[in-house]
């Protein structure tokens, strides 16, 4: 007997599948968004309390619209607020083409292609409307099935009416969102036009031609120098670390190179003194043999002068020797007033040599004379060295 098995089963969670986040949105007249607006039963209007409340049994159509230039944050976020109006929403948002766009509101940056592209790779949006209409007619809000329309407040005005969306507000079809504070395609625009210079020499530094930035050739060539310019400077900025490691690492070899050229000892001050030396010597004229010989006789007589004065100082004390200066200089002139006196009596001993007789009649004159007592009279010299005492 077979044994008995229990099977339980698991019941399988299916999940929302949204499509639009897995790949761009379709166009209105591609296959995905025809099968979803054909399975809309349109027949049964949705309030605006039974959308809030949440009450529908289908999906609640929200249509917005737009040129979407440079799309940006601020169209993000308004696309986003339609989103959550309401629980189960579908969104649909149109976009305008070129033509009526220049000839309604200006030139834009971005063809329509391009910004029928941007708006689609959104994740808010469920479908894409190309070349939608500048008003909303009832034509239209019945062929796209249209419940409500998402919008700014402020009124949109036209040549032939104040506001382009008084027809849905009467209606009751119009729900507001808000615009965000700060961005806008104008301001965008505005930053570009503001910095324009640095965008054309950015774009040409990027390989686009003058022709293409729409820029003439003189133009042309001072964007090309400032960009020159700017990556010298930026060479100059990576390499300012390593220039400045590099100075400090050979600075004292700088300074000592300095010292060595311009220093007090240094090479150039010693040939500027050797230069100085040999321009003094050629310009100088040279001396003559006679003055040379002058000179020795003036020293060899300022030796013999020396020779005497030390012969006449052996003669006097020890004791006036090691007197002070003042004393001195008198004891010099007394020593020189007896060498002269020497003179005078080595001279005079000649004399009478050479004249006995007198010298006879001299001495007997002076026996008779010693007879009497007399003072003795002190000579010069005597009397010099006994003040000096």
């Amino acid at each position: 007997m077979a044994p008995n098995h229990i099977i339980t089963t698991v019941p399988i969670i299916s999940l929302p599948r949204f499509d639009t986040i897995c790949k761009p949105a379709p166009y209105s007249d591609e296959l995905d968004a025809i099968n979803e607006r054909e399975l809309c039963d349109y027949t049964k209007k949705i309030t605006y309390q039974q959308a809030r409340n949440g009450t529908t049994d289908r999906r609640i159509r929200v249509y917005a619209d737009g040129i979407y230039d440079l799309f940006h944050q601020g169209h993000a976020r308004q696309l986003m607020q339609a989103k959550n109006l309401f629980p189960n929403v579908y969104l649909i948002v149109g976009v305008c083409n070129d033509e009526l766009t220049h000839s309604l509101k200006g030139r834009t940056v971005m063809n329509d292609d391009e910004r029928y592209e941007a708006v689609r790779h959104c994740r808010y949006v469920d479908e894409v409307v190309r070349d939608a209409p500048w008003e909303l007619d009832d034509d239209f809000i019945e062929k796209h099935k249209i419940d409500f329309v998402a919008h700014d407040e402020i009124p949109y005005s036209t040549d032939d009416c104040n506001d382009i969306y008084a027809g849905i507000k009467a209606k009751g079809m119009f729900v507001a969102t808000e615009r965000t504070e700060g961005v806008s395609t104008s301001d965008i625009v505005a930053r570009i036009v503001k910095d324009y210079d640095i965008y054309v020499r950015r774009n040409l530094a990027r390989g686009y031609t003058a022709k293409e930035l729409n820029v003439s050739f003189l133009n042309e060539k001072k964007f090309r120098f400032q960009n020159k310019m700017d990556e010298l400077k930026d060479k100059v900025k990576k390499g300012k670390g390593d220039i400045i490691s590099k100075w400090e690492e050979k600075s004292n070899d700088f300074i000592k190179t300095f010292l060595l050229l311009f220093g007090k000892d240094s090479r150039l001050s010693s040939i500027w003194a050797e230069s100085k030396g040999k321009i003094m010597q050629a310009l100088s004229p040279p001396s003559s043999p006679s003055g040379s010989n002058h000179a020795i006789d003036r020293a060899g007589e300022d030796d013999d002068d020396e020779d005497e004065d030390n012969d006449a100082t052996d003669d006097v004390p020890d004791s006036l020797l090691d007197s002070p200066p003042t004393k001195r200089s008198l004891l010099k002139s007394a020593t020189t007033t007896l060498s002269m006196n020497k003179n005078n009596i080595s001279e005079s001993d000649e004399y009478d040599d050479d004249n006995d007789d007198d010298d006879n009649e001299f001495v007997d004159s002076q026996q008779h004379l010693s007879s009497y007592p007399q003072t003795p009279t002190p000579t010069s010299t005597t009397y010099q060295i006994d003040r000096l005492f």
